[in-house]
């Protein structure tokens, strides 16, 4: 399946703002620091200064000791678990994605990947298409490391990530958390987010822009490998999280859509000219797992590269929302993956690259530069493993700018861990502005 150059020529024109992330990215000075102080111990609340040059970088510390709010119990059986139903990019509480899968039985999540890795590309029994990404078969995926919640274990972070499909353009992304807790016997719960994303075009980032087609592609490959109780496979959970919808899509990335993809995941005929709610019936599929997979061992490696070429709001020290920078320049994508015969998974991911960024007046039609273009770095590391018995995971951001005076900065420190070791960190520095 190939996209129309709409998708393309539309992202040089997005409304402004709106490819704003969480966090604290593409937010103003002021808001940065009002952000780090709504987060921050109330003794450091309020000493952060707008400019970071002067009185150092705006900083958010969190130590992941409180559960979110608005946990859910989920039952199958005389079982029942406990959790948070979305996940997170840090643990603030902010919901990110809904949990709209879960896995209870003779599973983990090395288990699950497993299964998955095994199955070959033709659903078309289950009247899919034999054509691109739902005759793709599922392997390792890169992502950012999101965060969930449950009891027995707490925190957990997203250290088996699987996509079916490709970075690009379109795929199915499935993340994966252990919880620890106990199911029946000898088996346990595992807890999972998918959905459907298409690559931003001129970045290397995703537009999710549905759920329950990612979730629907989950049921029909489980029930493909053989490994769900014939007589129980699944229930649904009921309503835990937001319906009829959650989150949005960017209309610029909608608009550039085929028609039947728009279709199939829901979404209106047209022009959308505000972003299109995408669909969820706020309910996870619970899977009953009866056989046992065997994990899928050796070594596992990717690498590509993307081209940044794409106008967006400033992601660092942003002075308000006409303030646009043109990216450009190449980033490196690569992932590591090592499954013993014990079960033992690790992983290594690096994003790096040299971009160049030009100021850009987006008061003119079309944008045109405005100040002279510098470089920055980009570099995004992870590393995790998980095993029967423990999981843990460790993600680092940086986005640095070197300017004339210093340098301005955006990093981003997660680890989780189920043995308890669970930090964020995130710090912004800005220059003050030259007179």
């Amino acid at each position: 399946m190939r996209f129309s150059p709409v998708l393309r020529a539309a992202f040089l024109f997005v409304l402004l703002g709106s490819l704003v992330v969480g966090g604290i990215l593409g937010c103003s000075k002021k808001a940065a620091v009002d952000g780090a102080n709504a987060l921050l111990s109330p003794d450091r609340a309020g000493a952060l200064s707008q400019e970071g040059s002067q009185a150092g970088p705006a900083t958010i510390v969190q130590d992941g000791s409180t559960p979110p709010s608005g946990l859910v119990t989920v039952s199958f059986g005389s079982d029942a678990l406990t959790l948070w139903p979305y996940t997170g990019k840090s643990y603030d509480g902010t919901p990110s994605d809904p949990v709209n899968v879960i896995f209870a039985g003779n599973v983990d999540p090395v288990k699950i990947r497993a299964a998955l890795l095994s199955l070959d590309g033709d659903r078309t029994a289950f009247g899919l298409p034999d054509a691109y990404p739902f005759n793709a078969t599922w392997t390792d995926a890169i992502g950012d490391v999101q965060t969930n919640y449950s009891e027995s274990e707490g925190w957990q972070g997203s250290v088996i990530q699987l996509q079916m499909g490709q970075y690009e353009p379109i795929r199915a992304h499935l993340r994966l958390w252990r919880t620890g807790k106990a199911f029946g016997s000898g088996g346990t719960w595992t807890v999972g987010a998918a959905h459907f994303e298409v690559l931003i075009p001129g970045t290397a980032d995703h537009e999710v822009i549905s759920w329950e087609v990612a979730q629907q592609m989950v049921f029909v490959d489980l029930y493909r490998s053989g490994l769900l109780d014939q007589a129980a496979p699944f229930t649904l959970s009921g309503i835990i999280n937001a319906a009829p919808s959650f989150r949005a899509i960017n209309p610029a990335v909608y608009n550039g859509l085929p028609d039947e993809l728009k279709a199939l995941i829901g979404g209106p005929a047209g022009t959308a000219t505000e972003p299109v709610p995408i669909g969820s019936d706020g309910q996870a599929t619970i899977f009953n797992v009866v056989g046992e997979p065997t994990p899928k061992t050796g070594d596992f490696s990717s690498s590509f590269a993307l081209t940044y070429n794409q106008a967006i709001p400033r992601p660092i020290c942003s002075d308000g929302p006409l303030d646009w920078v043109l990216i450009s320049g190449p980033v490196t994508l690569s992932r590591t993956t090592t499954v013993d015969a014990y079960g033992l998974y690790e992983y290594h991911s690096q994003i790096s690259g040299h971009v160049s960024v030009t100021p850009l007046d987006v008061l003119q039609d079309p944008p045109a530069p405005s100040g002279a273009s510098f470089q920055a770095n980009v570099l995004d590391v992870q590393q995790g493993t998980i095993d029967p018995a423990r999981a843990w995971a460790m993600a680092e951001s940086k986005r640095i700018a070197p300017m004339n005076g210093g340098a301005e900065f955006l990093m981003m420190r997660l680890r989780v861990s189920s043995q308890g070791m669970d930090s964020y960190r995130a710090s912004e520095r800005c220059l003050a502005p030259q007179p």
